[in-house]
């Protein structure tokens, strides 16, 4: 028994390195890419989720060279994955900007105001994913 869970740890351990290998159910292999492992947000902030039901929302952005979404802060953790693009986020309270592209993974700033702008010469293509109290929207606009 102690071999069979000391086995179980160790393929554990193996498959949290990077990459991972696994096999699926005809010994195929499937290689696991890990793309981020965070704790805080693009401003530093932890990551705390909503304390009530949470619901997952998951969409896709389509932003157009030399567009420019609205100011704009966000209650509860997103995060994003840049399929296509170079997109810029400022945040407006403290000036600070990153700037993400293709492959890079986002955790968005919360209940801070900001703005993206789409700096490349082509759509900032990306895959976002919201965790929120079941029912909330979890994008605010400056009015």
């Amino acid at each position: 028994m102690r071999n069979i869970l000391a086995s179980t740890l160790l393929l554990a351990a193996a498959l949290c390195a990077n990459p991972a290998f696994a096999l699926d159910s005809s010994g195929t292999p499937v290689v696991v890419t890990p793309l981020a492992s965070k704790t805080t947000t693009a401003s530093g902030q932890p990551i705390i989720l909503p304390q009530k039901n949470v619901q997952v929302l998951v969409s896709t952005y389509d932003i157009a060279p030399g567009a420019t979404l609205p100011v704009h802060r966000h209650p509860f953790p997103r995060y994003a994955y840049v399929q296509a693009g170079t997109l810029k986020v400022t945040n407006v309270e403290t000036g600070n900007s990153n700037t993400y592209k293709t492959g890079d993974f986002i955790i968005e700033m919360i209940g801070q105001w900001h703005q993206a702008t789409n700096i490349g010469d082509g759509p900032v293509k990306l895959l976002v994913i919201d965790q929120v109290e079941e029912g909330a929207k979890n994008t605010e606009l400056r009015q």
